[in-house]
């Protein structure tokens, strides 16, 4: 109740509208693209508390130490050691096999400059948790942030790839001098084989 109430407050003085189907009905993989300013984590719990989704979101092991931790926790954080990247879709895997995660919150691209590809660790979790994927979004150039349509991966990377790109082709993101292509360094896996995309693109 607290946090509709929080986010109502925060959509109304926003100068930015929140444009958005229906929350997604079923668990998810919720993407949060382009990912180009820190102002993208606000966006996306304005948009979960306003939806009423039960939102996670992965950040590195670091955030959520000393009195830090349980703040983390309480805004849906799922703590992931980056010092060992081969394993932070196993980890993730494990952890919503485990629980009861509604959206679990990738950002598959980053905020910082010399980023040229996507990241492929959102593609394996949804693949391997069988989670479909919320196209999450904000557009600098419409002022408007929200969720697209939720869809299903089918294991042929290229062509879930291309209705990807096909959605954010016209999205912005905060910062549109830092947009990154929604595209992933080996796309040619035919379906069924995404098991083995790259491990340098999960960190």
């Amino acid at each position: 109740m607290i946090r509709r109430l929080v986010s109502r407050a925060f959509w109304f003085f926003s100068r930015w509208e929140l444009s958005t189907r229906p929350a997604p009905d079923r668990p998810t993989v919720l993407l949060g693209a382009p990912h180009t300013s820190n102002w993208d984590f606000v966006f996306m719990l304005g948009i979960a508390w306003r939806l009423g989704i039960d939102m996670h979101w992965l950040g590195k092991a670091s955030l959520f130490t000393g009195w830090r931790g349980p703040i983390m926790r309480a805004l849906g954080g799922v703590p992931v050691d980056r010092a060992n990247p081969a394993r932070v879709v196993e980890d993730v895997v494990g952890q919503v096999h485990a629980g009861e995660t509604f959206g679990l919150v990738v950002a598959p691209d980053g905020t910082r400059g010399g980023h040229t590809h996507w990241k492929s660790g959102f593609y394996r979790i949804a693949r391997e948790t069988g989670m479909p994927v919320t196209l999450g979004y904000v557009d600098r150039s419409t002022m408007t942030t929200g969720l697209g349509p939720t869809i299903d991966l089918t294991g042929d990377v290229a062509a879930d790839m291309d209705r990807i790109r096909a959605f954010y082709a016209d999205k912005a993101g905060f910062h549109p001098s830092k947009r990154v292509e929604p595209r992933l360094v080996d796309e040619r896996r035919a379906a069924g084989t995404d098991a083995e995309l790259p491990q340098e693109q999960l960190d």
